[in-house]
């Protein structure tokens, strides 16, 4: 089973509502393989201080590829991790309620079906259990600088989780 960090970023606080407008994937322990999709506006509705986050303009993701394009081109990604690594993927996330939810969305909305299932693993929850304290947070595990490019922020993600596997012996395989 391929763990797949997933990050996203959005105009708003909702799928539907709002658009994503950009999202990143890195295959656990295999951080070569990365997947990267930009995804034209859904909605009229946009939060300006949400997008701001992004570092992307409106006007920029206005030119952003349509986002069934997008989804099939990374639908088609996981299909040929899952054929290299075996099993079905495991959405991995920072905030899974965030980043779960839009991934959610967009592949039922786009495509009829999600990929990653109903499942998905939170890693700020997974490392509150490790050391058994819910004011704790595992950001200081992470290597890559969290740059608000999704790419980025999956990778230093993973980093952070491999940290846990390795020096905290979370059991996991790859």
């Amino acid at each position: 089973m391929p763990w797949i960090m997933v990050d996203i970023e959005a105009d708003g606080p909702i799928p539907g509502d709002y658009s994503m407008v950009s999202f990143g994937a890195v295959v656990v322990g295999y951080h070569d393989k990365t997947f990267k999709g930009e995804l034209r506006p859904i909605s009229d509705k946009w939060i300006p201080e949400a997008l701001a986050v992004s570092g992307y303009s409106r006007e920029k993701t206005m030119e952003f590829d349509q986002p069934i394009a997008v989804m099939v081109k990374f639908r088609d990604w996981l299909q040929e991790i899952c054929a290299m690594y075996g099993g079905k993927p495991m959405l991995i996330s920072d905030n899974n309620g965030f980043d779960a939810m839009f991934m959610s969305w967009y592949f039922h909305h786009f495509l009829g079906d999600n990929p990653f299932g109903h499942s998905s693993t939170n890693l700020g929850s997974l490392y509150k259990g490790m050391v058994k304290d819910t004011s704790k947070n595992f950001k200081h595990l992470r290597s890559t600088k969290h740059t608000h490019d999704p790419v980025d922020d999956a990778m230093g993600n993973c980093e952070a989780l491999l940290r846990m596997r390795k020096e905290m012996g979370l059991g996991f395989r790859l």
